[in-house]
């Protein structure tokens, strides 16, 4: 015959064995706290009496030499740091905007070896060794602005600039490959930044003055 139990039966049971040493919530919340602990500890290293953080094998260094606007730059870096994220918020480079966060709207544009890059969507530690230019090293050191940043002034090409830098670094590539572009040419390598305002038809008044400016010399 089957051997069928009260259920009173299989809860005192199972508060009997929650009540064994070892065996309560307590041991076990003591447990998970420990192997916590142990696991964090296993990252350092103990050396005359000194701690230090151990590198584990593969892991980036955080402590990384950046080339900005032709200045080396010492920056703590985390392994996903975006590069926008450093300019802005470790270097005080604000004039990299931060618009979509998604490598859509062009906000964030900066150079990149001469390469125009979305800068949301790289990683800080893909640029070392690599040259970086931003909008605030365009200025020449005597405060001369840069062709395009003077079509800028005389044009009044944006409305709320929030766009601005982006579309100014995405010209300077452009003129660096094509000094003399047609509107329609200009229109199509601009086509990866976004205005939120439509001033469309005033960034490409820009983007001609400031070649012409640059082929002026």
């Amino acid at each position: 015959m089957e051997d069928v139990r009260p259920v009173e039966d299989d809860c005192q049971a199972g508060h009997m064995q929650a009540a064994q040493p070892g065996h309560s919530r307590r041991n076990f919340i003591k447990g998970v706290i420990a192997a916590g602990a142990s696991v964090s500890a296993s990252s350092y290293v103990f050396k005359d009496g000194a701690v230090a953080r151990a590198q584990a094998p593969g892991a980036v260094e955080r402590l990384v030499t950046l080339t900005v606007n032709g200045r080396q730059r010492r920056v703590d870096v985390l392994p996903q740091e975006t590069l926008a994220t450093t300019l802005r918020y470790k270097l005080g480079l604000t004039g990299t905007k931060i618009g979509c966060d998604r490598s859509e709207c062009g906000a964030c544009t900066v150079l990149v070896d001469g390469v125009p890059q979305y800068s949301c969507s790289m990683l800080t530690h893909q640029v070392r060794g690599r040259a970086l230019q931003t909008i605030e090293g365009l200025q020449a050191e005597d405060g001369t602005l840069h062709p395009v940043q003077q079509a800028v002034v005389d044009e009044q090409g944006f409305q709320c600039a929030f766009c601005m830098p982006g579309f100014v670094m995405n010209m300077v590539a452009m003129i660096d490959e094509n000094p003399n572009p047609t509107r329609k040419e200009a229109a199509q390598f601009l086509s990866g930044n976004l205005c939120r305002c439509a001033d469309y038809n005033k960034i490409l008044n820009v983007a001609l003055r400031g070649a012409e400016y640059t082929r002026r010399g």
